[in-house]
């Protein structure tokens, strides 16, 4: 099992939804950066569960330990270790399932493929093994801020419900003023009105997160295999529930003629600009200079409190009911997860880039 991700800066991961803590270990940090914990710790808090009424229950505090890699609050270019512990575990909600495979989850195929699962949450599968990648994330933020790289994103869609508005006319500082993480007040209330509503149904709910990365330097990526735009859908696609990634015009770009999709060069203060950014910030897999923006399709909760037919590990066909805490839609507790995922993409990117040229 391939628990590795990046190449110079490298994030490997542990642990288990209902083990005793989950961790991970981040190589290939520039030594000498002032490390902030407290915003590695707000990183965490922006995705840990129970933090509204449209998120699971589940109370966990995930307080961050740093294990090593850190002296004197800076990074020291060793590797960088730190474990969250679980706190608030109830395996006891999964007794009924010990045999029984959840639809639409990864207990068949997890069990096919090792001859062994740990049914408690989905164990290794389960979304909280995301918590080591924001870690991973707000250390890759901080080595981008000291390059005048930013990483955000917010909810663009919950089910039917769209923000339409371009992220260029957006205050994306105004994400974390509701707990949907969208930036319009107005649709992020109908956003939150229709988790709620599919929740008290005992249903779920899909949705679309963009992601924006601004100030990132021109050269980044490879031309062939590693394209940047194919490392960051490597990485979204990693996400547990993702669904579809898309970057720059996307499949809107397929009803364009090349006349009207083309970016058109221009010289502004002595820089090559773009006139329209339909690549996305990505020429010929490196980047150009311009915003990097992606969405990102994330399916409704696997986990829904309905009777449903499945099999069972004898290969019957059974009907079960899954019990425990989960979340109605994930997109929320989900947008500091994309930005991590994007934000070591590209501090990876950036540290390879190093090699190119002198």
């Amino acid at each position: 099992m391939r628990n590795t991700f990046g190449n110079v800066f490298r994030l490997t991961t542990f642990g288990e939804s209902h083990g005793e803590a989950v961790g991970g270990v981040v190589d290939g940090m520039v030594p000498g950066i002032d490390i902030d914990v407290d915003f590695i710790q707000s990183e965490l808090n922006r995705r840990r569960p129970g933090q509204s009424k449209i998120t699971t229950p589940r109370d966990e505090k995930d307080r961050v330990r740093i294990l090593s890699g850190i002296f004197g609050g800076k990074s020291t270019g060793t590797p960088i270790g730190f474990i969250v512990e679980n706190e608030n575990q109830h395996s006891s909600d999964y007794d009924n399932i010990v045999d029984t495979f959840r639809p639409s989850h990864a207990d068949y195929t997890f069990f096919e493929k090792y001859g062994i699962r740990d049914h408690r949450g989905g164990g290794r599968t389960s979304a909280r093994e995301t918590i080591s990648r924001v870690v991973g994330g707000a250390i890759a933020k901080i080595l981008l801020s000291k390059h005048g790289i930013s990483v955000r994103a917010y909810t663009k869609q919950v089910g039917s419900i769209v923000l339409n508005t371009p992220y260029t006319n957006l205050d994306l500082s105004a994400v974390e003023n509701n707990i949907v993480r969208c930036p319009d007040a107005a649709v992020a209330e109908r956003m939150i009105a229709e988790i709620e509503q599919v929740r008290n149904q005992k249903d779920s709910i899909g949705g679309v997160i963009t992601c924006v990365v601004s100030g990132v330097p021109v050269g980044l990526g490879e031309p062939c295999f590693d394209k940047l735009q194919a490392l960051l859908a490597h990485a979204m696609l990693s996400i547990n529930a993702v669904k579809g990634f898309e970057y720059g015009s996307g499949f809107s770009g397929v009803s364009m003629r090349g006349s009207e999709h083309n970016d058109v060069f221009y010289i502004d203060n002595n820089r090559v600009r773009t006139r329209t950014n339909n690549s996305g910030g990505i020429q010929g897999g490196v980047s150009n200079g311009e915003d990097i923006y992606f969405n990102v399709a994330f399916k409704p909760t696997a986990t829904i409190l309905m009777q449903q037919q499945t099999v069972n590990a004898l290969h019957q066909e059974v009907l079960t009911t899954v019990k425990g805490r989960h979340d109605p839609c994930v997109v929320p507790r989900a947008v500091p997860i994309v930005e991590a995922m994007a934000a070591m993409v590209i501090a990876d990117a950036l540290l390879m880039n190093k090699t190119v040229r002198g």
